[in-house]
């Protein structure tokens, strides 16, 4: 089973909130692997908004996302995709 842990810089401009924290649970749901965002001492699965919600996240602010599976490179540049690109 492969493991990712990497540091991202969050800049989506809404940060972590409802929008980008939706987009992120919806096109994770068809992954293998597990998405744990670790953030100010909190972690959270990305399987939950309300979990991703708790967290807070900022513009700006830097996240540890530790991804365990067999797809987690994809998972990454998925993550990638709404915490970096913003779309």
């Amino acid at each position: 089973m492969k493991k990712i842990v990497k540091k991202l810089v969050v800049k989506n401009p809404e940060g972590l909130h409802a929008r980008p924290a939706g987009k992120l649970v919806r096109i994770l749901s068809d992954t293998k692997s597990t998405v744990i965002i670790n953030y100010k001492g909190k972690t959270v699965n990305t399987k939950s908004v309300l979990s991703l919600l708790t967290l807070g996240v900022d513009p700006g602010e830097e996240i540890e996302v530790v991804i365990e599976g067999e797809d987690a490179e994809k998972a990454l540049k998925l993550v990638e995709s709404v915490v970096i690109g913003g779309n």
